[in-house]
């Protein structure tokens, strides 16, 4: 495992340490983090915040996100690879997707390069969130 997934895996264990869920991202530009973030619907009571929007959020203004790529340790859902394929991020490598499918195929179908991992970690710390905290994984995921 390279260091990004890894910092990416770090942040989605602050996000569970702080009361979230833990989902961790980072965004990677000419080898060097230039932004990281975690799920922070809870912490903050954003709708929105998922692990991927807070990294997009904290990487502030770029001119372009072309020779980026984003580090999550779950397969990003519509919301997250919509901002993912409008800002025309080319690649994103995920920590597994067994626990959540997400929008692969949408993402795929928008010309961005996905790599999913299948992490042990990744799969046991969802899982380990979801039996402990199935309501709140249902309400994060839009389902009831």
């Amino acid at each position: 495992m390279d260091e990004f997934m890894r910092e990416a895996i770090a942040m989605a264990k602050k996000s569970r340490k702080e009361g979230g869920i833990p989902i961790g991202s980072v965004l990677v530009k000419d080898g060097k983090i230039v932004a990281k973030g975690h799920n922070k619907r809870v912490q903050e009571n954003n709708q929105i915040l998922h692990g991927e929007m807070d990294c997009l959020t904290n990487a502030g203004r770029m001119a372009s996100f072309k020779d980026t790529v984003i580090y999550s340790t779950l397969m990003p859902c519509y919301m997250c690879a919509g901002t993912i394929v409008q800002f025309k991020i080319p690649k994103v490598i995920v920590g597994e997707s067994e626990t959540f499918e997400g929008a692969r195929e949408f993402m795929l179908a928008h010309g961005v390069e996905v790599v999913d991992l299948g992490l042990q970690e990744c799969v046991d710390m969802m899982n380990d969130f979801i039996q402990e905290k199935p309501a709140l994984w249902n309400e994060d995921i839009g389902e009831e």
